[in-house]
């Protein structure tokens, strides 16, 4: 609860920090967007499942392929909210229009609805890549359509995110992470194949990774 908590608190003096100014409209829009479905879910997987919001606190990867993989991400997030703030300064506050920015928040929830969609149906759901006791496969709900919804919305999120504090310039820098969250799925399905029983078969049912028909 501290942890979510922090998270309300840090996402407004980022938001600050991005525009100079609490006249942002953009900004506190997405700190809504984020925040309070955060707040509704942590409250309830805390009181049904509290295991799985004990395995997404563990943070620490143990192979050093995807070691390299998450901190490559987390540059480029800290990249695009850099190159978002000065955007912002450069050509002010209302770059982008208003219907733009209402449609990267819809989608921004969008990517978090389908995120929370995958920790309801998977309590294996994990930050790291790991294999936990008992785990099995998970075919149903989001599994039935792509095999790593998770990454999905990730990625929706990112992409989405920087229109949604209205600035195209970062856009380039957040799609950056495209190529590294396949080569995780990619590094994940080995891992999976390997040690996770079913997985193959569910492999062959399932045959697109992030994008129905593409990928």
């Amino acid at each position: 609860m501290i942890r979510f908590g922090l998270a309300a608190i840090v996402i407004p003096i980022i938001i600050y920090l991005l525009a100079g100014t609490l006249r942002y409209w953009q900004g506190w829009l997405y700190w809504a967007v984020i925040v309070l479905p955060m707040l509704v879910a942590v409250h309830y997987f805390l009181k049904h499942e509290p295991e799985m919001l004990e395995r997404r606190m563990k943070l620490q990867e143990r192979e050093k392929e995807q070691i390299v993989i998450v901190n490559a991400i987390s540059l480029i997030i800290i990249a695009g909210f850099v190159a978002t703030a000065i955007d912002l300064r450069l050509h002010g506050l209302n770059a982008i229009p208003v219907h733009w920015v209402l449609f990267a928040d819809a989608a921004v929830f969008f990517g978090y609805m389908l995120i929370l969609w995958v920790f309801k149906e998977n309590s294996y759901a994990s930050r790291i890549i790991q294999i936990s006791e008992g785990q099995r496969v998970i075919s149903t709900g989001p599994y039935s359509i792509v095999r790593h919804p998770m990454y999905l919305g990730m990625l929706v999120m990112y992409l989405a995110t920087p229109i949604a504090l209205g600035s195209w310039w970062a856009l380039p820098i957040f799609a950056l992470s495209v190529p590294f969250i396949c080569w995780r799925i990619i590094a994940e399905e080995r891992l999976l194949l390997r040690e996770l029983p079913g997985y193959l078969e569910y492999c062959q049912e399932r045959r697109y990774r992030l994008l129905p028909h593409v990928w």
